[in-house]
């Protein structure tokens, strides 16, 4: 009778453990049948756009390294491709805008990039943010972030303007294998390639139909998307990407009966974060990794 009333107390206490767990579990990346982390649904991804380029100047390690302090879960590259086909983290064609300096990318080489100051126009332009750190950062490229954050970083890297650099997806592969975060032996969650670009994509995907794709779309009026088009999205991506301000929920319910992941872009305010995350998303860019996980933590 004794044995029978401690087993039973036994099954409780494991019962109690099981139901305890769950919320953890779910929050976790789940397990893929070769053994290695893979994308969860059920996970809710918290992208740093940019880097935490809300409190430092975007595309710089200063950024990517704020973004990891804050919990984000992936590092965003956008990539650039200098005349001496050197791939660098930079959202614009020109280099203008975030740096001291004038012209197109593709038409600079890699020693005249480093000779950009990529953090003083942030101080400039955000006052109250300024940070006299930032003076004189360098554009990193994708290899010194990957140096710098290593295997145990996730990436979510963005070809932008592929047509404008011929071979910027080989070469990104390239990299990729050389850090061994793609291949075999690599998590299949530690690199995310998004792009505008369709056919970019393709490319990718048609040298190694391995690695997660996203695909982006860009709306100038309210988003709406056929199941057609869908289905030819989810035979090569694993998830869309677009504006926040242009879908709604219906398009985010339609696009997880395709059993297609959700990252809206670019999503601010707190306000905005819990609008979406109604809606079913499967995670979101944000210039504020800090502020996104205080409205998880919330939730």
């Amino acid at each position: 009778m004794e044995n029978m009333r401690k087993m039973s107390l036994s099954l409780v206490l494991l019962l109690v453990l099981s139901a305890l767990l769950l919320p953890i579990q779910t929050l976790a990346h789940s397990t893929s049948n070769t053994g290695e982390p893979s994308l969860n649904p059920n996970r809710i991804l918290n992208v740093a756009h940019r880097g935490a380029s809300g409190h430092a100047p975007e595309h710089t390690l200063a950024a990517y390294e704020l973004g990891e302090k804050m919990h984000g879960d992936y590092i965003e590259v956008d990539l650039q491709m200098t005349k001496d086909s050197v791939l660098i983290a930079m959202h614009d064609e020109k280099v203008n805008r975030t740096t001291n300096g004038t012209g197109y990318v593709k038409d600079k080489t890699l020693k005249e990039i480093k000779q950009l100051d990529a953090g003083s126009w942030f101080n400039k332009k955000y006052p109250e943010k300024a940070n006299p750190a930032y003076v004189g950062l360098e554009v990193p490229t994708l290899e010194e972030v990957i140096r710098k954050f290593g295997r145990d970083a996730r990436y979510y890297i963005e070809t932008k303007s592929p047509e404008v650099y011929p071979g910027m997806e080989e070469e990104l592969l390239r990299i990729l294998n050389r850090y061994k975060l793609i291949g075999p032996n690599a998590p299949s969650s530690k690199v995310l390639i998004q792009s505008f670009s369709e056919e970019s994509l393709s490319i990718v995907h048609s040298i190694n139909p391995d690695i997660p794709l996203i695909q982006l779309i860009s709306y100038s009026e309210p988003a709406t998307i056929t199941d057609e088009e869908l289905d030819e999205i989810a035979s090569y991506a694993v998830g869309i990407g677009a504006s926040h301000t242009k879908i709604d929920q219906e398009y985010v319910q339609k696009v997880r009966e395709h059993e297609l992941l959700m990252h809206p872009y670019t999503v601010n305010t707190k306000e905005d974060m819990k609008k979406v995350l109604d809606w079913g998303v499967t995670g979101m860019f944000t210039n504020y990794p800090d502020r996104f996980n205080e409205v998880l933590r919330e939730r």
